[in-house]
C-alpha cells in the first residue's frame, strides 16, 4: 500500500464547502476525491489499455477456422 503524505493546496474559498459536500455525497473524504481526480487526470498520460499492450503478444499458430476468421478481422 502506498505511503500517504500531506500536501498543502490553495483553492477558491467558495469551492471548499461545495467540494466537501460532493465528497460526503460520494461517501469519501475530500482527500480521497482529490486523489481520485488526480489519478484520473494522470492516467491518460499512460495511454489506453490497448495502447499499452499492443504488440506485446505473439499470435497463435492455430489452424481452426474460427481462429483464422478472428485473426483476419483483428490482427
Amino acid at each position: 500500500m502506498p505511503v500517504k503524505t500531506k500536501l498543502t493546496i490553495t483553492i477558491d474559498e467558495d469551492l471548499i464547502p461545495v467540494a466537501k459536500e460532493h465528497a460526503r455525497s460520494q461517501r469519501k473524504s475530500l482527500s480521497g476525491v482529490i486523489e481520485s481526480a488526480l489519478r484520473s487526470l494522470t492516467a491518460g498520460d499512460r495511454g489506453s489499455f490497448a495502447q499499452r499492450w499492443r504488440g506485446r503478444f505473439r499470435p497463435s499458430h492455430r489452424k481452426d477456422e474460427r481462429y483464422k476468421a478472428l485473426a483476419k478481422k483483428y490482427l
